[in-house]
C-alpha cells in the first residue's frame, strides 16, 4: 500500500474500537477485505499468541477462512487490524518482526488512552513502520 492517506468507513472503525474494548486484557486481531480499493468487510480473527495481552497471532485456519470468505465476496486483502491493551498504537519490535503482508495497511487500535480509543495505521516490513493518515468516511 503506497498511499499517505486512507479513509476508513465509520462502520468498520466502530466494529475493530468495540471489539477492542469488549477485550480489554488481550490483543483482538483480524482482517479487513477491501473491494475495488475500498475498505468494506470486517472478518475477526482467534488471537492464538501464547501471551496474548502482549502479543497476537491469527489463527492459522480462522485466517485461511477469512481469506477464503474474501475471495469468495470478490474482495482482496486491505488490511490486518491487532490492539494494544496497555500501550500505544504503535507498532512493537515483535509487530515489525513478524509483518508478512507488506502489502497490506496495519491498523492498531489502542486502550491505553485516557477515555478516547485510538486507532492509526501504518505501512509495516521487517525493517520499519510509515504511518498513514486515517480518516473516518461515509459507509458505503
Amino acid at each position: 500500500m503506497n498511499q499517505d492517506h486512507v479513509q476508513i468507513p465509520r462502520k468498520i472503525a466502530n466494529r475493530l474500537l468495540h471489539l477492542a474494548q469488549i477485550s480489554p486484557d488481550a490483543e483482538i486481531c483480524g482482517l479487513i477485505g477491501s473491494k475495488n480499493g475500498l475498505p468494506r468487510s470486517c472478518y475477526p480473527v482467534k488471537n492464538t499468541a501464547e501471551h496474548p495481552q502482549q502479543r497476537f497471532q491469527l489463527d492459522a485456519q480462522e485466517q485461511i477462512s477469512a481469506m477464503a470468505q474474501m475471495r469468495d465476496q470478490g474482495e482482496r486483502l486491505f488490511a490486518i487490524y491487532h490492539s494494544h491493551p496497555s500501550a500505544p498504537a504503535t507498532p512493537s519490535i515483535a509487530d515489525l518482526e513478524l509483518a508478512t503482508y507488506p502489502e497490506a495497511l496495519y491498523l492498531i487500535i489502542s486502550l491505553n488512552t485516557k477515555g478516547i480509543l485510538e486507532l492509526r495505521g501504518f505501512n509495516i516490513d521487517p525493517a520499519s513502520a510509515r504511518e498513514i493518515a486515517l480518516s473516518l468516511g461515509d459507509d458505503a
